[in-house]
């Protein structure tokens, strides 16, 4: 169990201290593995916009990135028939991106992609987001930019 002193960001286990941090109102923490947490619960819960953040490449050059929920895709391949950016592989029947990380060029696409899955309920299991605003760009449920990842 993951012990948190809630004013220094610093969470422990076992003895082994990692630094976090908090943003102004104590929302978020990073771990010492470099991806943000949300916090204020002990569990250390990803925020979903910041996967794979570490290892982008620069906003400028890729301001468009791809969330996939590998373990919830049920090998439609609908994503495949519409984007050059997604393949399914036969033996595992999951999907997956070429790239995580594209431009203007590419977003068009992968914005079908997410739009054409099936998974969830027709909710998706591909999610669009602009790195620049971390918001999500398809399939939107909500219509308001909010991440609709399930994790």
């Amino acid at each position: 169990m993951e012990e948190h002193d809630g004013e220094s960001g610093r969470e422990g286990s076992g003895g082994a201290d990692r630094e976090g941090r908090k943003d102004g109102n104590g929302e978020y923490r990073t771990g010492g593995d470099g991806e943000d947490r949300k916090g204020g619960d002990g569990e250390g819960t990803i925020d979903p916009s910041q996967i794979g953040e570490r290892d982008a490449p620069p906003v400028e050059e890729a301001p468009y990135k791809v969330i996939f929920e590998a373990n919830r895709c049920i090998g439609a391949g609908k994503c495949a028939e519409v984007s050059a950016n997604w393949s399914l592989d036969i033996a595992t029947g999951i999907a997956a991106p070429e790239r995580y990380f594209f431009g203007e060029e590419d977003l068009a696409h992968n914005v079908r992609a997410a739009e054409v899955c099936p998974a969830k309920k027709d909710r998706g299991v591909i999610h669009v987001v602009d790195r620049r605003t971390n918001e999500e760009v398809a399939p939107d449920p909500h219509g308001d930019g909010t991440l609709s990842v399930d994790w």
